[in-house]
């Protein structure tokens, strides 16, 4: 497949080089209405690189000021949302106004369930009036949320599939990112296929064995240089669960996300009252009062969410400060697209109880430089946020 076919559509100026057309467009007068909103994806089956699930937002305005946002992983869905519903409550809005907004979309998509498409469309607009906002006052976007508490992001390595099986080869993924990135912390899934396999309903010794066997090499080979998460995709039911944990406390992970689906904390809670394994989850709850129980909860050590699904990136501040309440650090979640990755950096750098970010070495090194102009990759195990204006 010929990628520059692709490149006329993303060397827009959502992807391309923005440094000179982003300063030009903060001299410009501020933003005070919402002209148009377009939205940028590619319809199933298009032959990509990659997996063509993500969704652009674009918010046009009067002063010719534009702001992009993004969500996943059901685009067609997402964009006919926003033309079908989202326009008409956003068109001769001013979009300085983002907890208005914000409240005034919660409220209509409440009538129906949270966290779904209405919730990631909200996610993708936020973004843009956040981008927007940046561009218009000339700041890149961590300084409106808080400024740099964090000059540098320390991130984690989740293995798509790339160069190597996880599965197979963990240790050859691991020296790869310590020697290019830096990068000394791991997270794969190595219990998926029994889940899978065993229909969500038990787990054998030979699966937990089998499961194991990454784990093993990685922290054999490294040692305590490394942190390892594992990951479960609420693939477990409690007592299948309990016995994965009791497998996995020699090796020491640093987490164990989402054993079991999200929802029911108080199991959650009675599964890490099972070991001393730290959990986390869940980039499956969207909005605050989905995490509010999940708090109260007590079960969970970190806090996941995706700014792209939670609310954006006004939804994953509260959160993150809710999560700092209790004593708690959020570690976001980003195996999205690039401006998940972008935003999530901004907020980062901006709050002071952040423990670790994802990234995806496949994104950086082989996606992002097929799309973008300079793209954020890591040095020595972190990533910066761009001091551009806007996201």
């Amino acid at each position: 497949m010929n990628r520059r076919r692709f490149l006329p559509l993303l060397l827009s100026p959502a992807f391309a080089d923005v440094r000179p057309q982003a300063m030009a467009e903060a001299k410009s007068a501020p933003p005070s209405k919402i002209t148009r909103i377009d939205t940028t994806y590619w319809r199933s089956g298009a032959e990509l690189p990659w997996k063509p699930n993500w969704v652009w937002v674009r918010l046009h305005t009067d002063s010719g000021l534009v702001g992009l946002g993004e969500t996943y992983p059901h685009n067609e869905a997402e964009a006919a949302l926003a033309h079908s519903s989202v326009a008409g409550m956003l068109l001769g809005r001013d979009p300085r106004d983002i907890e208005r907004i914000w409240a005034d979309f919660y409220r209509a998509f409440d009538f129906q369930v949270s966290g779904g498409t209405e919730m990631r469309v909200l996610s993708a607009v936020d973004l843009a009036l956040w981008d927007l906002m940046g561009k218009s006052l000339n700041v890149p976007v961590y300084r409106l949320l808080g400024g740099k508490s964090n000059p540098e992001i320390r991130l984690y390595n989740t293995c798509f599939g790339y160069k190597y099986d996880f599965n197979k080869e963990p240790e050859k993924i691991m020296r790869e990112l310590i020697d290019r990135h830096g990068i000394k912390a791991i997270k794969i899934w190595p219990f998926d296929q029994a889940g899978l396999r065993n229909q969500h309903q038990y787990v054998t010794n030979t699966d937990i064995e089998e499961g194991l066997l990454p784990v093993r090499k990685l922290r054999d080979t490294f040692g305590n240089e490394i942190d390892i998460m594992i990951e479960f995709h609420g693939n477990w039911d409690l007592t299948s669960a309990t016995r994965i944990a009791a497998a996995l406390e020699p090796y020491r992970p640093m987490w164990l996300e989402d054993m079991l689906l999200a929802g029911n904390f108080e199991q959650y809670r009675r599964l890490a009252d099972s070991t001393s394994i730290p959990l986390t989850l869940s980039e499956r709850l969207a909005g605050r009062l989905q995490f509010l129980p999940l708090l109260e909860s007590r079960a969970v050590k970190y806090v996941m969410f995706d700014v792209t699904w939670c609310g954006g990136l006004s939804e994953a501040k509260k959160i993150s400060s809710m999560a700092e309440a209790f004593q708690l650090t959020v570690a976001p979640h980003t195996a999205g697209g690039p401006l998940l990755f972008y935003a999530t950096t901004h907020l980062a750098t901006a709050i002071t109880n952040l423990a670790i970010q994802e990234s995806c070495q496949v994104f950086y090194e082989s996606t992002w430089p097929t799309m973008l102009e300079n793209p954020l990759v890591p040095r020595h195990g972190s990533v910066r946020a761009p001091e551009l204006p806007g996201l």
